[in-house]
C-alpha cells in the first residue's frame, strides 16, 4: 500500500470535494434522494476519500479523518436544510386568487318564527288576514270587553302581569292572550272580519309545558250566518295542512267566558293516530280553545249580535308546533334555551 499522502495533501482533496458538493447543491434540480446518492453514495467523491485515508501516512491519518468527517457533516447539514425548504415548498397549497371565498356559517330563522310563518300562510289561503294588536294593553280589552268584569273568578286563571296603576281606563297589563285583539278588530267597523293575530302573550307560569312568555295565534271570523260547521271546516283545513292528512280533530264542550257555546279542540296523536300510546294515553291531545263569539263581546265591539255572529279561537304557537309528528320536543322551555346544538337541527 502506498502510504505517501500527507495530511495537507489529503485535506486539499477534501476541500475540492466540498466545493464541488456546494456547487451541486446550489445548482441541481435533482431530488433530495438523488443528491444524497451523488454526494454520499458508493461511487461518490466522499466515499472515495474515505477509502483513500489509508494512503495517508499513519502519523497524519487522525487529522485527515477529523477534517473529512467535519466537511461531510457540513455538507449533510446543507443537504438536510435544502430538503426541509423543498418539503415546505411542496406542501404549500396552490392558491387561486380568482376562486370564490368560503362563505361564513349562516344561521336560520328560529323554530317559533318558522312556525308563525307557516301558520300565517295556511290561514291566508282561506281568506284570513294577519293583523297586529298591542301586547301591552288596558285590561278592558283582554278581560272586561270579553265578558270578564273585575273580580270575576275567570280572571284568576290567567295569572296576569299587571304593570300600571289603575285609572278610568283600567289597569295596564301584559296581555295574557291574543284575544285582546277581538274587540279592537271589531272597533274598526269593517265587516266581515277574517283575522289572524299572532303575538306574544305573558302569564306567571313556568314548567315543561308553560313559559312566562309564549306566542299565540288568535283567529276570528265574523259575518252573517256563521255556524259551528264553518268553525270545524276551518280547523280541519288547518290541521290537515299543518300536521298532515292523517290528523283529525274533535270538539269537546267546555266553558270560556267570551264564547258560547265553547269548545276544547283536540287533535289525534301524531304517534299513534288516535289508538292510544304513552304520550297521549287515550289517543288525543289538547290543541286549544274555541267557540262561537259571545253576544256580549259582539256588543262591546259595536256589532249587533242579532245580525252578525262568528267564531274565535286561540292556540299556542309553541304548543301547536310541539304536536307535529317527528319534533321529539317534550319540554317547551327548550325552545328558548338558545342552545345552538338544539336549534340548528330545525
Amino acid at each position: 500500500m502506498d502510504e505517501s499522502l500527507t495530511a495537507p495533501q489529503f485535506i486539499g482533496y477534501v476541500i475540492e470535494a466540498e466545493q464541488q458538493a456546494k456547487a451541486l447543491l446550489g445548482s441541481s434540480n435533482a431530488s433530495i434522494d438523488e443528491l444524497r446518492i451523488k454526494l454520499f453514495g458508493n461511487k461518490s467523491e466522499f466515499s472515495r476519500l474515505t477509502k483513500k485515508i489509508r494512503d495517508v501516512i499513519p502519523s497524519d491519518r487522525q487529522q485527515a479523518g477529523i477534517v473529512l468527517n467535519e466537511v461531510k457533516r457540513k455538507i449533510e447539514k446543507q443537504l438536510n436544510d435544502s430538503s426541509s425548504v423543498k418539503r415546505q415548498a411542496s406542501n404549500k397549497e396552490f392558491f387561486d386568487v380568482t376562486a370564490p371565498g368560503i362563505p361564513p356559517p349562516v344561521g336560520h330563522l328560529h323554530i317559533v318564527t318558522q312556525a308563525i310563518m307557516e301558520i300565517t300562510r295556511i290561514f291566508e289561503r282561506i281568506g284570513f288576514t294577519r293583523v297586529r294588536h298591542p301586547e301591552v294593553d288596558w285590561d278592558w280589552y283582554p278581560f272586561e270587553s270579553l265578558n270578564m268584569p273585575p273580580n270575576h273568578p275567570a280572571r284568576d286563571e290567567w295569572e296576569t302581569f299587571f304593570i300600571g296603576l289603575s285609572d278610568k281606563q283600567g289597569q295596564i297589563v301584559l296581555t295574557p292572550h291574543t284575544s285582546n285583539g277581538q274587540v279592537r278588530e271589531m272597533e274598526k267597523g269593517k265587516l266581515p272580519i277574517r283575522m289572524i293575530n299572532i303575538a306574544k302573550c305573558y302569564r306567571r307560569q313556568s314548567d315543561v309545558s308553560h313559559v312566562p312568555m309564549f306566542h299565540q295565534f288568535e283567529g276570528m271570523y265574523i259575518d252573517k250566518g256563521v255556524t259551528i260547521g264553518d268553525l270545524t271546516g276551518v280547523f280541519n283545513f288547518f290541521v290537515k295542512n299543518y300536521y298532515g292528512p292523517d290528523r283529525k280533530i274533535r270538539l269537546r264542550p267546555f266553558h270560556f267566558q267570551f264564547t258560547e257555546p265553547s269548545f276544547e279542540v283536540d287533535i289525534n296523536c301524531g304517534i299513534c293516530l288516535g289508538k292510544g300510546c304513552k304520550l297521549c294515553k287515550e289517543g288525543w291531545l289538547e290543541l286549544g280553545g274555541a267557540g262561537m263569539v259571545h253576544p256580549v263581546v259582539l256588543k262591546n265591539g259595536g256589532i249587533d249580535p242579532d245580525v252578525y255572529n262568528g267564531f274565535a279561537f286561540g292556540w299556542g304557537v309553541e304548543r301547536a308546533y310541539m304536536m307535529k309528528s317527528g319534533t321529539k320536543l317534550d319540554d317547551i322551555r327548550m325552545l328558548y334555551g338558545n342552545d345552538v346544538r338544539f336549534l340548528k337541527q330545525f
